[in-house]
């Protein structure tokens, strides 16, 4: 008499960390792709669709976060996707309660808008952040590289958005009046010699003024990243606030971690909770009295909650 097989015992919670999600079809998953900031060498795409036709179903699925997930894997073909994706050195993602795949748009390397090298930042976030664990809830990180905020890092558990902070050598300016005629959120504006003004609270650190001024004398006082913290989306959405600006490419992976540290302090005993809830419940001047200490010179004097968006409205 023959033996039964022996059954294999998955433990769905511990394959959702890794990036493996249960479908509805039998034995069958959805494998998530690690694809920081959005951005695949040819070469690994290639791979990954030859993994695709061989386990995979008819298509693969661009997620909203810039992962590429392959459908319809069977359970029992997990080792061999692994190695497979691994011979082009193509991690599985994570899911669950911890950090997530950075995402980014192209930053400044193509794009003319770009004020900061999102790419770079996202790489690096990757390497040193992600699967951290939270114990409440997912944490997503995004990176914008300018004002015009493609990636919605506002509606980012932490938002990263490039920032340029114009200064006015009115000894080379030439008062031709590009700068005005530029700035869209008229921080700039003439006075009735010709001379220019500069409205400071009217700013949102685009660098535009300085891009179209042909005497360059617009130029760069300091350039870093305008932070928000709090955003999510789903049934009740949040938009993030600002809780720091111009902060240095090389201080954001700290910056993370501290916020990170925050978080799981404070949603202790609170259950299955993003931070922009936790901020909610707390008050925004707990996260900002711990990012001071550390982050004196960016940290924003005051700010309010992250911003409730009623989806119902209309309804």
């Amino acid at each position: 008499m023959s033996k039964e097989a022996p059954k294999t015992a998955i433990e769905l919670k511990n394959l959702k960390a890794g990036g493996f999600i249960k479908e509805r079809g039998k034995d069958l998953f959805t494998v998530r792709l690690r694809v920081p900031g959005g951005r695949l060498p040819v070469s690994r795409l290639k791979k990954i669709a030859e993994v695709a036709e061989e386990f995979g179903g008819e298509f693969v699925h661009l997620s909203v976060r810039q992962s590429i997930e392959l459908v319809h894997i069977n359970f029992k073909d997990f080792d061999a996707v692994v190695s497979a994706l691994g011979e082009g050195e193509q991690k599985v993602a994570s899911c669950g309660a911890r950090m997530r795949v950075p995402t980014a748009c192209g930053g400044c390397e193509y794009n003319p808008q770009g004020l900061i090298d999102t790419q770079k930042s996202a790489l690096e976030v990757d390497a040193a952040l992600f699967g951290a664990e939270t114990h409440h809830h997912k944490f997503k990180v995004g990176f914008a590289g300018c004002p015009f905020d493609c990636p919605k890092s506002a509606t980012n558990d932490v938002g990263f958005q490039g920032a340029v902070w114009p200064e006015l050598n009115h000894d080379e300016c030439l008062f031709c009046g590009l700068c005005v005629k530029s700035c869209t959120e008229d921080a700039i504006v003439q006075d009735e010699n010709g001379g220019l003004v500069f409205i400071p609270e009217k700013c949102i650190f685009c660098g535009d003024c300085i891009k179209v001024c042909p005497s360059e004398a617009w130029k760069e006082e300091k350039r870093g990243y305008t932070v928000r913290i709090g955003g999510k989306w789903g049934r009740r959405p949040l938009v993030g606030t600002l809780f720091a600006v111009f902060l240095p490419e090389d201080r954001v992976i700290p910056f993370i971690a501290e916020v990170l540290e925050w978080y799981k302090e404070k949603a202790e005993g609170m259950g299955r909770i993003r931070i922009g809830d936790v901020i909610h419940r707390v008050g925004a001047e707990s996260l900002l009295e711990r990012l001071r200490g550390k982050f004196p010179d960016y940290v924003v004097k005051e700010t309010i909650p992250p911003q409730v968006i009623d989806t119902q409205i209309g309804s």
